[in-house]
């Protein structure tokens, strides 16, 4: 399974990769995220627990995450349940106007038997609600007009 969800983004790369990376930041930017935990560290990165709600359902993964700077790319590795081993890479492109963002979920099933029932609700029902809304508030946060300072 591959799912890719792509955004343009009116800022600068680098202004996205630092608002993006700081995790700990997105359930107060992001208001389908119910939270973020990190529990350890990890061979490339930190053990995160994430939460998010997807029409009012919590769901709960936990990944590796680690994010590069020089490649202007956050990844996560899922560790746990049903979508272990699934990588999730965000890649952040500058273009003349700002930056394409792209969320790119690649996932092999462990029972490919299952896939045709497995990939229409992780990737259609799951995957491509959560990372469409992570974009578009993302989107929103970044290019709302600066509030003035009292």
């Amino acid at each position: 399974m591959r799912r890719t969800n792509a955004i343009h983004i009116d800022a600068p790369a680098e202004t996205v990769f630092r608002t993006a990376s700081d995790l700990m930041a997105w359930p107060q930017l992001l208001p389908h995220y119910r939270f973020i935990r990190k529990t350890g560290s990890g061979t490339r990165g930190d053990i995160v627990v994430m939460s998010a709600k997807r029409s009012g359902i919590p769901i709960t993964w936990t990944s590796e995450y680690w994010a590069d700077a020089r490649t202007n790319e956050l990844h996560f590795l899922h560790l746990r349940r049903w979508t272990r081993g699934m990588q999730v890479v965000w890649k952040l492109t500058p273009t003349r106007s700002g930056t394409r963002v792209e969320i790119i979920h690649d996932m092999k099933f462990r029972w490919p038997w299952l896939a045709w029932l497995a990939e229409p609700v992780i990737g259609g029902f799951f995957i491509e609600n959560i990372a469409g809304k992570t974009l578009h508030c993302m989107k929103a946060h970044l290019e709302a007009p600066a509030k003035p300072q009292p």
